[in-house]
């Protein structure tokens, strides 16, 4: 009857205590914190006393894995930030210059000479001097145009061509825009979380809100002016052909070039062609080295289409000179000595090895596609945080002591039971909020104060059925037994379409909501955990020692 194998008693308290150890490092929060962070300065920076010191304020036996703090109570930093969606089009038309005019060149007899005229950013406007031939030079054009597959563009293609008078137009379709705006904030979207994932922050929020915004959320970072130096930097590196070098800023480019200052030498411009060869989309690997001399640099590897067009063009240049740009900016303009196979490199310049290490972690992370115009951006204190996390404490105490004092009235010796796993319960819901690297934030707090509620209703239910089979005249092992076989049922019915709910919440909501999920489906299933087995390994275990004659429920 009363009967549960040693394994699965050894078992049940093995679960308990690896709960308690995990839960554990959240009584030293600061403590286990600085040493984790000084840990982690270790392996990327090197040791120092310092952090030798700060390392060993916590036992390396010891778990040290934290429960993640919210930016409602930890502090930090917000942003609302707009993607400029429009700067993709331009960055389009270039790449889409090359490809007009290879097409256009074997066509000379019949259009004449041709030359690329200024234009809208999402627009090539090609003047051809034989005017007759423009029914061919469209017609060679348009066989350019890409279907789209996106849903909303089905039937269209990605560009139109048009003519006006001895002017060949090629423009993005609206379609195409509409694909591309998304395509963009998504990628946007991806790399912003890459960058700041890279840099170690704790559960950051980040989401899309309406067409062309990204919501940005970072816990524990000092202010927004930090955040935005994170996530600001487009870091997009192409390799550029060079047409000239000179002192004059202001000096015409001619059609399909542009002139980008020198990073390193003050005074001097380059002229490049705005077609790169490769960029940093081809990009599979960037790392922080050294160069020849031992200065900090970075080392570079493409995919295998980037490593086969850099390898052709090196053979195919070689004595000419090859800009890698940064961010409109040149960092070196080396010559061509010889083929370039293999797809790797080295970009060297005047970088300290922080900068050489940043700039290695925002190319790894990719280029932004396009500028990001913060809207919004505000700073939360930690004074701020730290009220919240004083009133949430506050108000699961004053929870928490109304429970234990009801269970311990209601049910006597049973209710004391009941209470000592509703402790353990606690230590549960922290210790996988720690194994998971799960985020607290205020409404988690809510989510656990709601929990401790909840987690004597399950205890509630077996009492009270014990207490009916000792009205119906069982015995006490009898009734115990019975209370907890038919009082399953209901307990799992009730818990399970609770816990089906926080799975939803967690699905279809965001930031705060599912704070409050997460607590809330942690703690349903550490409530039906100590109340099915904890309480009734307890009361089996207080049975066999005191073999009562009668109980009292």
């Amino acid at each position: 009857m009363l009967q549960i194998d040693l394994w699965k008693r050894v078992l049940i308290w093995l679960v308990c205590a690896a709960g308690l150890m995990l839960a554990l490092p959240n009584g030293f929060y600061t403590r286990v914190e600085q040493a984790n962070d000084a840990a982690a300065d270790i392996v990327a920076k090197g040791e120092t006393p310092e952090r030798l010191e700060a390392v060993g304020q916590w036992p390396s036996f010891l778990p040290s894995g934290l429960v993640n703090l919210g930016l409602d109570l930890r502090g930090g930093a917000h942003l609302l930030a707009e993607v400029q969606v429009s700067d993709v089009y331009e960055a389009r038309m270039d790449a889409l210059w090359p490809e007009v005019r290879d097409a256009l060149r074997p066509e000379r007899g019949t259009v004449g000479t041709f030359r690329r005229q200024p234009g809208q950013a999402d627009q090539i406007r090609v003047k051809i001097t034989k005017p007759e031939g423009m029914a061919r030079a469209l017609e060679v054009v348009r066989e350019l145009a890409n279907p789209i597959t996106t849903l909303t563009g089905v039937g269209a293609n990605d560009i139109e061509v048009s003519a006006e008078a001895d002017i060949l137009v090629v423009r993005l379709s609206e379609a195409e825009k509409i694909a591309s705006d998304d395509r963009t904030v998504r990628q946007a979207l991806e790399i912003v979380r890459r960058r700041i994932d890279e840099v170690g922050t704790r559960e950051p929020t980040i989401q899309r809100q309406g067409a062309d915004r990204i919501l940005i959320q970072v816990p524990g970072i000092g202010s927004a002016s930090e955040l935005k130096a994170i996530i600001g930097t487009t870091a997009q590196l192409t390799f550029n052909p060079v047409a000239g070098r000179g002192s004059d800023a202001d000096a015409a480019p001619g059609i399909g070039n542009k002139i980008i200052p020198s990073l390193d030498e003050d005074g001097i411009y380059y002229t490049i062609e705005a077609a790169a060869v490769v960029t940093g989309e081809d990009l599979v690997d960037a790392q922080p080295s050294f160069d020849q001399n031992g200065r900090p640099a970075v080392t570079f590897r493409f995919n295998t289409s980037g490593a086969r067009r850099f390898g052709d063009y090196t053979a195919e240049n070689i004595g000419s000179p090859f800009a890698i740009v940064l961010d409109d900016e040149v960092v070196s303009a080396p010559v061509i000595q010889s083929h370039i196979p293999g797809g790797s490199g080295i970009i060297t310049g005047n970088f300290t090895i922080e900068e050489s290490t940043n700039l290695a972690v925002l190319l790894r992370a990719g280029a932004l596609p396009a500028g990001l115009e913060f809207l919004e951006e505000r700073t939360i204190g930690p004074e701020l945080g730290q009220d919240s996390i004083d009133a949430g404490k506050i108000a699961t105490i004053v929870a928490f002591i109304a429970v234990l004092v009801f269970m311990g009235l209601s049910y006597g010796l049973f209710g004391l039971f009941a209470n000592v796993a509703l402790i353990l319960n606690i230590a549960l819901i922290f210790g996988m909020l720690s194994l998971i690297g799960g985020t607290l934030t205020l409404p988690g707090i809510a989510g656990i104060v709601l929990t401790v509620g909840m987690a004597v209703d399950a205890n509630v239910l077996i009492f009270e059925r014990i207490r009916e089979e000792l009205k119906a005249g069982r015995g006490p092992a009898k009734a115990i037994d019975e209370g907890y076989s038919k009082a399953l049922s209901a307990i799992l019915d009730a818990n399970i379409t609770t816990f089906i709910t926080a799975v939803i919440l967690f699905a279809m909501g965001s930031g705060p909501v599912r704070g409050f999920a997460i607590t809330l489906g942690l703690g349903i299933m550490t409530s039906v955990f100590t109340a099915i087995f904890v309480t009734r390994l307890i009361v089996i275990m207080w049975f066999e020692r005191r073999r009562p004659k009668t109980i009292e429920v």
